[in-house]
């Protein structure tokens, strides 16, 4: 019986009541199928994502976070964006970019701002974030303040709508808790989309895309979970050419429960009565079998959300002091298309077009790429070079590299290779 024969069968054909002392039966219907009342939220996670695989799974975001590998590559990437510095920068007339810090747009989401009364930067991100990922969009609500824009609140993906009206504009349609309907404007909203989209307005989510992954991932778990719980596991057999006598039985009984029960006794002899044999059991071809279909399901999560094997926890490869290289394929192929789509949704949706000629939004990525501390001396040396040595950085831009307060030694603001007098001297 399939989801929604066991719906409308637990609606139209309850069972009877039970008297007191009664044993309750189940009735063939029931056993056909699982019942759901439809209070129950895992009806309503089904209408709103539930979407059939090839493996008779319907795949929703509850599911689909209970695969451990699919959940480690969603936390890592929502994360890592929710962690990476984010400003807004402007760039002057001379083409000097520093930090707009009297935009009233950066004090909501810089390192230790406020983008709402009940978030930080890092947990809005966060969550921005993983609803891009999962829904394949997320909204936040533009809240106007004393100058410009005051607040951002994240707004449900299942409670909005983007759609075009008949003049190709733009629109939302979101559903407040109390059931009403709100249209709002583009500027109005900030649209976080997935890269992948299928109709040019919205993005398409991972639950959408490896749906298919996700289901037979599920199905594999749930039958090596069944073979644990209803399956029985031997180790081997005890061969004895003729019939062995009950006083020998007895005393292998004894054995077995003195000598080889619980794990403090893993890996001891067994001692066998006249003339046995041992014979062990292998792992059979089959169990072989389900244990590489669930190794396969947790690659094609990592070819699916791009995330380097690695990073979720399984490789046999020991990659040492190439984790910088590691973070750099990261970045490059998993992160870069975030980070575009962030910094061109926040300037699309909170600068004006004045401003976007001259303000831009940027992540700091550079975190993720420190590598060793030996790496990063090495790195500095070379940015603020020596006598005899070009470089480009000065003393002080490279402490603030490494998070240290600047000097006030005037000779910390001064190239290391220049002299007071040619650091003075007319160009």
């Amino acid at each position: 019986m399939g989801f929604w024969s066991s719906v409308i069968h637990g609606l139209t054909a309850p069972e009877p009541a039970i008297a007191l002392g009664d044993t309750p039966k189940v009735s063939a219907a029931a056993s056909e199928g699982t019942f759901f009342d439809l209070s129950d939220p895992r009806v309503l996670e089904f209408l709103r994502e539930g979407s059939p695989t090839a493996a008779g799974k319907y795949v929703t975001e509850r599911s689909a976070m209970q695969n451990p590998t699919f959940n480690r590559a969603v936390t890592v990437i929502s994360q890592t964006l929710g962690m990476l510095p984010l400003n807004l920068m402007v760039k002057d007339g001379a083409g000097k970019v520093s930090k707009a810090a009297d935009h009233p747009v950066h004090k909501l989401l810089k390192p230790r701002g406020r983008p709402n009364g009940f978030q930080d930067p890092f947990k809005f991100k966060t969550y921005m974030q993983g609803r891009a990922l999962i829904k394949g969009n997320a909204y936040a609500l533009k809240v106007p303040g004393v100058r410009g824009i005051g607040a951002l609140i994240p707004l449900d993906p299942d409670r909005v709508v983007a759609d075009l009206d008949d003049a190709w504009n733009l629109t939302y349609k979101w559903t407040t808790r109390q059931g009403r309907i709100r249209v709002l404007r583009p500027d109005e909203v900030v649209h976080l989309r997935s890269p992948w989209t299928c109709d040019g307005l919205t993005g398409d989510g991972l639950i959408k895309l490896m749906g298919e992954a996700l289901g037979l991932a599920e199905a594999a778990d749930e039958a090596a979970s069944r073979l644990i719980k209803n399956g029985s596991y031997v180790g081997g057999a005890l061969k004895h050419p003729k019939q062995i006598s009950n006083e020998a039985a007895q005393r292998l009984r004894d054995q077995f429960a003195e000598r080889h029960s619980g794990p403090e006794n893993a890996g001891r002899w067994i001692v066998t009565e006249e003339g046995m044999d041992v014979q062990p059991f292998g792992m059979t071809s089959k169990d072989a079998q389900g244990l590489e279909s669930r190794r396969y399901q947790a690659e094609e999560v990592s070819r699916g959300t791009g995330v380097p094997r690695p990073l979720l926890m399984f490789d046999e490869t020991s990659w040492g002091s190439g984790i910088e290289q590691l973070g750099l394929f990261f970045i490059t192929y998993c992160l870069a298309g975030w980070f575009t789509a962030w910094e061109e949704a926040l300037a699309q949706s909170l600068l004006s077009d004045a401003e976007r000629e001259t303000h831009f939004f940027k992540f700091n990525e550079a975190a993720l790429l420190r590598g060793s501390l030996k790496d990063q001396s090495d790195f500095l040396k070379a940015a603020i070079g020596g006598p005899g040595q070009g470089g480009y950085m000065v003393p002080n831009e490279a402490r603030e590299v490494m998070d240290l307060n600047k000097s006030d030694d005037p000779a910390m603001n001064r190239p290391a290779w220049a002299t007071p007098e040619t650091a003075n001297a007319p160009s």
